[in-house]
């Protein structure tokens, strides 16, 4: 039974530091020194003391960014509260969900383009030629969906995937057969005709990077990205041992809970845990050391993970795509963007997991905000909707120098 009463630890990087056995890798100071308002950042934790209270969630962490250090870092609640309570930490992993797309995906795809191996310009069926038959009949290059066309939602393919029902059709070969699958899907919009969020989307965009890279994307990602950042608490399957660090997101009397196990059901029963759509499995900490990495232009302690024109590019509505809303991998101002609140920057871009996951980045403001629930636990009945976007605002209006 969840319990009213909300631990809040308001933990700082020493204390977490020795609990959790690494060092922060991020400077951190009091927000007054860094021009913001701390009586105003502290309103945040009464609206998710509140949302814990109703029962929304169980628990939370909430980590703000300005200018690469880290002025507010604290956990409420509960990471666990069947069959025993356990109280959330600051370093606590989540399941990402579709914070995936951009911080994984996405992010691969544009370091290709940047090396001159991938061009957003690229039909698809370039590096997935079952695309070539996208529309039902042989179809020409320049009319086939494009690379940019699936990191903005715009690539006319559907918001999930028939799981169950793709598992009886294909057996052990789905994960094989998903391209095939979802390149003949008919009735289908043209592309550009509207953005359609997607998660087979994204899926297809792995496959895109796969076969650019000859590696599969959570060693690519690895790789490229989170161990040149010192992401050490950021992957796809971890490890059994980092288990009791990670928030569960589902709870079933008879199997018990679902923690370490990505809680998407394309993730987990067809693509084996390493997806384009979802799988990355993070905590605060290093989501703030991306977030620092995009708002310094791609460079963070000394190592260039994106150049300074690819994180302009990727976070600039592309030419042609302004109806949709969306920069490249990340939400700008489409319907799914309510999260940034009302006082952000225009500039803002970020993105939501449907775990309860979200991270806000406004460059005007040089801040991010990292919001990680596992709203989905222990029944998949709680909303962090309203939640995000109070949080955004009273994070933006903290903001006085």
């Amino acid at each position: 039974m969840m319990m009213k009463k909300t631990v809040l630890l308001a933990l700082m990087l020493p204390l977490a530091s020795a609990a959790w056995g690494y060092e922060h890798s991020l400077t951190e100071a009091e927000p007054e020194i860094m021009g913001m308002d701390p009586v105003y950042l502290t309103l945040a934790d009464s609206l998710i003391e509140t949302s814990i209270d109703e029962g929304e969630i169980p628990g939370a962490v909430l980590v703000v960014v300005r200018d690469s250090v880290i002025v507010y870092r604290k956990a409420f609640g509960w990471k666990q509260t069947m069959p025993e309570q356990q109280e959330m930490l600051p370093g606590t992993i989540f399941d990402l969900a579709s914070l995936t797309k951009p911080v994984a995906t996405a992010t691969a795809a544009m370091k290709l383009v940047e090396q001159g191996r991938l061009r957003l310009s690229d039909p698809i069926s370039k590096y997935v030629p079952e695309y070539r038959r996208f529309y039902g009949g042989e179809v020409r290059d320049r009319d086939q969906p494009r690379v940019v066309d699936l990191l903005t939602h715009t690539a006319g393919l559907p918001f999930y995937l028939p799981v169950d029902q793709l598992r009886r059709f294909y057996g052990e070969a789905a994960a094989d057969s998903l391209m095939s699958y979802m390149s003949a899907i008919p009735f289908r919009p043209q592309r550009d005709a509207e953005f359609n969020y997607s998660c087979p989307t994204f899926i297809t965009l792995q496959k895109v990077v796969e076969e650019v890279t000859g590696s599969d994307l959570a060693t690519w990602t690895r790789d490229h990205i989170f161990e040149p950042l010192g992401m050490n608490n950021t992957s796809y399957l971890p490890y059994p041992d980092m288990h009791h660090r990670i928030a569960p997101t589902q709870y079933d009397k008879l199997q018990g809970e679902l923690r370490g196990i990505v809680h998407d059901p394309i993730a987990r029963d067809l693509m084996q845990g390493i997806s384009g759509n979802a799988g990355l499995f993070s905590n605060g900490d290093d989501l703030a050391v991306f977030a620092s990495m995009m708002l310094n232009n791609g460079m963070l302690r000394g190592r260039r993970i994106l150049s300074p024109a690819t994180v302009r590019i990727m976070t600039t509505i592309p030419e042609g795509k302004s109806e949709s809303g969306r920069v490249l991998g990340w939400d700008h101002s489409s319907s799914f963007s309510s999260n940034q609140g009302d006082l952000t920057g225009e500039n803002t871009y970020g993105h939501t997991g449907y775990t309860g996951t979200s991270m806000i980045i406004d460059p005007d403001a040089r801040t991010a905000v990292i919001l990680l629930t596992n709203r989905v636990y222990p029944d998949d009945s709680g909303s962090v909707v309203d939640l995000r976007a109070k949080v955004a605002n009273v994070v933006a209006a903290s903001v006085i120098h």
